[in-house]
C-alpha cells in the first residue's frame, strides 16, 4: 500500500526536479555601474606678489655729512613668485615667511652739490641715484637672515651690498617688531665716487680737502631697529631707526665730518598681487 501512494509522489519530484534544472539559474536584474567623475585640478596660475613702500626719511645730507635733511624713502619686497612649477613665497598676506627666499631690494640717492655744502667746495657734483637688486633671505618664525646686491641703473653705475640680520617679534597678530645688524659694503667705483677725492678737487677746494682715492670693501656697519603694522591684508604702515658707523675709507676720507649716520623712516605699505 506504502508503495502505492510513494511511487506516484516521486515521480512528480523527479518531474518538478527536471523542471527546474531545464530552467536553468534564476537570473537576477543588477544595475548598470558608472563611474564617479574624478575632479583634475586646475592648472596653478603664474602670479606674482610684491609690496610697495613709499614715505618720508630723515637722514644725512650726503654720506658723511654731520647734517640732516628730510628726503623721499622708497622700496621694494618681493612675496612670492610663481612661475610654470617654480613657486616662491607666498600669496597669503597673513602667512609668514619661512626658509629660503628672495627680496626686492632698492635705494634712492640724492644729489650731493657743493653749492649746497660749504665744506664741499672744489668738489664735483654727485648726480642722483636709483639702485636696484635682489637679495637672499633665510627666516624662520623669530628670526632672518638675508644678503642683498644692487646696481646704480641710474647715477653711480656701481655695486653696493648689504648684509643683515634680524630678529623677529609678534606682539599681535598685525604688530610686527624686527631688529638687528647691519654691514654696507660698497664697490671701489661706489667709494670713490661718495668719499674721493681727486687731484683736482683738492686744488678747488684751497688745500681744505686732501687728494684722497678711495676704496670698496666694508663701508659701514650698525644696526636697524623696524615696527610694522598691518591695516588690512594689502596696505600697512612701516617705520625704522638706523644707526651705522662709517668704517675703513669711508670713515677715512676728508668728505666726512661724520663717522656716525643716523636715520629714521616712516611710510606707507602697499601689497600689490596679480596673475598672468
Amino acid at each position: 500500500m506504502q508503495r502505492l501512494i510513494l511511487a506516484p509522489l516521486c515521480t512528480a519530484a523527479l518531474a518538478l526536479g527536471t523542471a527546474a534544472f531545464a530552467g536553468g539559474p534564476t537570473q537576477v536584474a543588477e544595475e548598470p555601474v558608472v563611474a564617479a567623475p574624478v575632479a583634475v585640478p586646475a592648472p596653478a596660475r603664474n602670479g606674482l606678489a610684491f609690496t610697495l613702500r613709499g614715505g618720508a626719511a630723515m637722514g644725512p645730507a650726503y654720506f658723511g655729512s654731520d647734517d640732516y635733511e628730510a628726503r623721499p624713502d622708497l622700496a621694494f619686497s618681493l612675496n612670492a613668485l610663481r612661475l610654470g612649477g617654480f613657486a616662491l613665497g607666498s600669496n597669503d598676506p597673513a602667512a609668514l615667511r619661512e626658509g629660503f627666499g628672495l627680496r626686492g631690494s632698492l635705494r634712492y640717492i640724492g644729489e650731493r652739490s657743493s653749492d649746497d655744502h660749504d665744506e664741499l667746495t672744489g668738489l664735483e657734483d654727485v648726480e642722483r641715484a636709483l639702485e636696484l637688486g635682489l637679495g637672499m633671505s633665510y627666516a624662520a618664525r623669530n628670526y632672518e637672515l638675508f644678503a642683498d646686491m644692487r646696481y646704480g641703473v641710474v647715477g653711480h653705475e656701481a655695486l653696493v651690498g648689504e648684509l643683515g640680520g634680524n630678529l623677529i617679534f609678534h606682539p599681535s597678530d598685525r604688530l610686527t617688531l624686527s631688529g638687528g645688524p647691519r654691514l654696507q659694503l660698497g664697490s671701489s667705483k661706489f667709494a670713490d665716487t661718495y668719499f674721493g677725492v681727486s687731484a683736482a678737487e683738492s686744488v678747488a677746494s684751497g688745500g681744505d680737502l686732501s687728494a684722497f682715492d678711495a676704496g670698496g670693501g666694508l663701508l659701514g656697519a650698525g644696526i636697524e631697529v623696524e615696527a610694522n603694522y598691518a591695516l588690512n591684508d594689502r596696505w600697512g604702515i612701516e617705520a625704522a631707526a638706523t644707526w651705522t658707523r662709517l668704517q675703513n675709507d669711508a670713515a677715512d676720507s676728508p668728505i666726512t665730518q661724520d663717522e656716525d649716520q643716523y636715520g629714521v623712516r616712516i611710510g606707507l605699505t602697499r601689497r600689490v598681487t596679480f596673475g598672468f
